[in-house]
């Protein structure tokens, strides 16, 4: 498409906490969101991958770290997933900024590019040079493996299996969830190395974006 992504837009380091003039009281209450979706379409039936925006929203997930919940969303509320991504302290995906938010601009006129958000594949592409997929990296990192594919969650979708998909997308956010954890918690995650076929380690600099204190003084938060 021609666009240079970084891996982060406008995400503050405390957002979402209230202050308190004692320290004792204070309230953290960010709500990190973890995004994926899938869509009706592949690219081959929309012109190539300079379309993306005509692949159409079949499922979206959201994970609210506020509400500890998923939330599931059809095309048909498509208005309440964008204003729910909008509310967000911070949005988490893998390859949301240049597939999932451009699939959803079909949708609005709205700016994603104003939502404070953490894509882990271009982060993790500005670090080793070349992209990543989901699965090579949350298999590595937490042992945790894809249940599917975005091409047979398309074909599910055109059979009517709705839940399946929405069971699938669930899946990829809880990954995406995990390693996003693991890495603040760590300031590293892994990968297989397609080449080599060895797991390879990334340095991660996520602890430093957005509201993920309550991460790091989680009792998980020990060295890796």
């Amino acid at each position: 498409m021609g666009e240079k992504f970084t891996s982060q837009t406008r995400a503050s380091a405390e957002g979402g906490c209230l202050s308190h003039p004692f320290p004792a009281f204070q309230k953290c209450v960010a709500n990190i969101v973890y995004f994926d979706l899938e869509t009706q379409k592949v690219a081959s039936e929309v012109g190539g991958w300079a379309h993306i925006d005509k692949m159409g929203l079949a499922v979206a997930v959201l994970y609210h770290t506020d509400r500890d919940e998923y939330a599931v969303y059809l095309e048909k509320d498509a208005d309440k997933l964008i204003q729910d991504l909008r509310r967000a302290d911070l949005v988490v995906g893998f390859n949301v900024l240049r597939f999932d938010y451009t699939v959803l601009s079909a949708y609005s006129v709205f700016d994603f590019s104003t939502v404070p958000t953490l894509d882990l594949m271009v982060s993790l592409e500005e670090k080793i040079g070349h992209r990543v997929g989901l699965d090579a990296v949350a298999d590595a990192t937490c042992g945790v493996k894809k249940t599917s594919s975005g091409m047979e969650a398309i074909q599910w979708w055109r059979e009517g299996q709705r839940a399946k998909v929405a069971e699938y997308c669930c899946y990829d956010v809880k990954a995406t969830k995990l390693v996003h954890e693991h890495g603040v918690r760590h300031g590293r995650v892994a990968y297989v190395s397609h080449k080599t076929m060895l797991k390879q380690y990334v340095k991660v600099d996520w602890a430093t974006i957005g509201p993920v204190r309550h991460l790091l003084s989680s009792p998980l938060a020990v060295a890796a």
